[in-house]
């Protein structure tokens, strides 16, 4: 691009230099094999709902959780970043989301593992009395 056009003034002119490196760096990331015309962009920017339902769940009491679901998204997520590892281009987003899911999952089975730990010590401290 010729900057013959430029704005009367040198900032002007620096103006329209930054604006054109970054309409390259937008227009490179639109057009590339990870970009926002692919499912690599589009599938882990809705993916990101789970993680966040999972952070919002933790604020509800530990026995509202069901651990036969969470076990299930706890694999699911191992499953996924496992793919998004492998699969070509590289799905670094895909990974982040699961990384986070996987690691909100755990933390709510260990919620719901130490809910039933107090209960059980709960009942054995009741049934000695």
């Amino acid at each position: 691009m010729s900057y013959i056009g430029c704005l009367d003034s040198a900032a002007g002119c620096k103006i329209q230099k930054i604006v054109h490196i970054k309409m390259n760096i937008l227009r490179s990331f639109w057009n590339s094999p990870t970009g926002l015309k692919t499912t690599h962009f589009w599938g882990p920017a809705f993916n990101w709902s789970l993680p966040f339902a999972a952070a919002m769940d933790t604020k509800k009491p530990p026995e509202t959780i069901s651990v036969n679901m969470t076990g299930v998204m706890c694999v699911y997520s191992a499953s996924f970043m496992r793919f998004a590892w492998v699969v070509r281009p590289r799905n670094l987003h895909l990974l982040a989301c699961h990384v986070t899911n996987e690691t909100m999952q755990l933390y709510q089975l260990s919620r719901w593992f130490r809910a039933q730990r107090t209960l059980e010590q709960n009942k054995k401290e009741i049934d000695a009395e």
